[in-house]
């Protein structure tokens, strides 16, 4: 059975994929359950204290130094979310909702929190019966955490606003609850606090992107090296020891890919001879290494912070091992707003390079020989023209999206919270920008096997062939102008699914 086990230790990335995207079960460690409601007698000894505990006896925020009577603090935790549930905008895909609502639960379960045992199994049964709070785009400023969409899941757990059932239909939360078997969540002293102040939204789109990347820039050295092929270009400059001259981890990495993919293509070995008069292929083919392996390298350091995140427990205030309770500020974005923009240039980048391959292809003068646009009967038909267009229109909203988030600050909470992170926003371009690297690759794949067949008689090597064997059960090759809308989103598709990765690593084992 697919299961993932939440504790007091930390999840990692491939978990948080299996629970937002596969619907893994969630099963709640009884160790660590113990220790939650072992945390929790703290907060209740606490909270008959005639001394304010922020939180637990207090208001929150610019309120902080409010004493709230005994008699009022449930109802305190539940205006609490109520009034903080105040997103706006789209709706928020599931698998964001569904991961930040695991990786609240996992902080819950390291008994820092306070909350009872059963908060934290509300949360595990909601997201087992495939309950998703609708959450809406706008509304966190990455600090305290991401407050909105994390209240919008903690009222839904108390039966009030909208859920998306698991079939996905739009439904109130209480009668979805009840079908469900779930009671509903009546808050005690500091839970609804427990429940919203975290960097879990962020930090759950950090841990998919970086899933996702790790695969794309797979890709990006397969369709790379079909390029360099297509193009009549040299597998010379990957060879190991060149790289090894520049010691950078993710370089070496993509050039051993690119130099498998080519090592013995037919087509690589066709030019080879004197006749062959170029000296360097351009930088877009030749430097594909140093980019794809920066790209990967950042991808790694954003892996290390989003390491160090999950295993984090991110609340405010938090109770110490000690038994303390103290006020902090982990609740901040800054560490994973930052590797969330970093990320989002370095996507700009490749997909950068990527189209500059793909116009190479068009271009008679650059193409060495390959008819203008890849086009079936020139002058009648455009070929590619204008899928490179589309290449070229999401590079240049990748540009934009690269400029950061986390540089900038507005202040709330009447100035209490005086500098925020914008983590969630940096986290929201971010899927956009996954997303048109996802199509751009996909566009230099069709893109490049068009080439390759236009080769023929000379035939590309075997990894190369089986991407385009891959390409062709959905995408046609080379002929007459047709639709084409429905083959770049077929293409990115395939690009999007790892079907394109597969496919060569059928041919030469797992890549780098």
């Amino acid at each position: 059975m697919n299961e993932v086990i939440v504790g007091a230790g930390p999840l990692s990335i491939d978990d948080v994929v299996r629970v937002a995207r596969e619907n893994a079960i969630v099963v709640l460690d009884p160790a660590s359950t113990a220790g939650v409601e072992a945390s929790r007698s703290i907060i209740e000894s606490l909270a008959e204290d005639p001394q304010p505990h922020y939180g637990i006896s207090t208001g929150f925020g610019a309120l902080a130094t409010t004493f709230i009577a005994t008699d009022r603090r449930a109802q305190l935790q539940a205006s609490l979310v109520r009034s903080h549930a105040a997103g706006s905008g789209a709706e928020v895909e599931r698998e964001v909702v569904r991961s930040l609502m695991l990786l609240r639960l996992s902080t819950l379960m390291t008994g820092r929190t306070g909350v009872r045992p059963s908060t934290a199994e509300t949360y595990a049964a909601m997201l087992n019966a495939g309950i998703t709070p609708v959450v809406r785009e706008y509304g966190s400023l990455g600090c305290s955490g991401d407050l909105a969409p994390l209240a919008h899941c903690a009222l839904a757990a108390m039966g009030e606003g909208e859920v998306r059932d698991a079939s996905g239909t739009l439904m109130d939360s209480a009668s979805t609850l009840a079908a469900a078997g779930i009671e509903p969540l009546h808050l005690s002293e500091k839970e609804g606090l427990a429940l919203i102040n975290g960097t879990d939204g962020m930090l759950g789109m950090l841990a998919l992107a970086i899933h996702d990347l790790r695969r794309l820039l797979t890709t990006a050295d397969v369709t790379a090296a079909m390029s360099v092929e297509g193009l009549l270009g040299t597998e010379a400059v990957f060879a190991a020891d060149l790289h090894a001259l520049r010691p950078q981890v993710g370089q070496a990495s993509a050039a051993a890919n690119l130099h498998a993919m080519l090592e013995h293509s037919t087509i690589v070995a066709s030019h080879k001879g004197p006749e062959c008069t170029r000296v360097q292929d351009a930088y877009s083919l030749r430097c594909a290494p140093q980019v794809h392996g920066a790209a990967r390298d950042t991808v790694a350091h954003a892996a290390s912070v989003a390491h160090a995140e999950l295993a984090s427990a991110v609340d405010n205030p938090v109770l110490t091992t000690d038994g303390r309770v103290e006020s902090n500020g982990n609740f901040h974005g800054a560490p994973v707003a930052y590797v969330l923009d970093f990320l989002a240039i370095v996507v700009a980048d490749v997909a950068s390079m990527s189209e500059r391959r793909i116009d190479r292809f068009l271009d008679p003068a650059r193409s060495n020989g390959l008819p203008p646009f890849l086009a079936h009967e020139v002058g009648v038909d455009s070929g590619l023209m204008i899928a490179q267009y589309t290449a070229a229109g999401i590079v240049s909203e990748l540009k934009r999206l690269a400029v950061p988030a986390s540089v900038d600050s507005i202040p709330s909470s009447a100035m209490q919270e005086d500098h925020v992170s914008m983590g969630w926003a940096a986290a929201r371009k971010l899927r956009r920008s996954v997303d048109g690297l996802t199509r751009v690759l996909g566009i230099e794949a069709m893109t490049a096997a068009r080439g390759l067949d236009l080769r023929a008689p000379l035939s590309p090597g075997a990894p190369s062939a089986a991407v385009i064997a891959a390409l062709r059960v959905h995408v046609p090759g080379p002929g007459a102008d047709r639709f084409l809308s429905p083959e770049i989103e077929d293409a990115a598709a395939l690009v999007g699914s790892g079907a394109v990765a597969d496919a060569a690593e059928s041919v030469l084992g797992a890549l780098r």
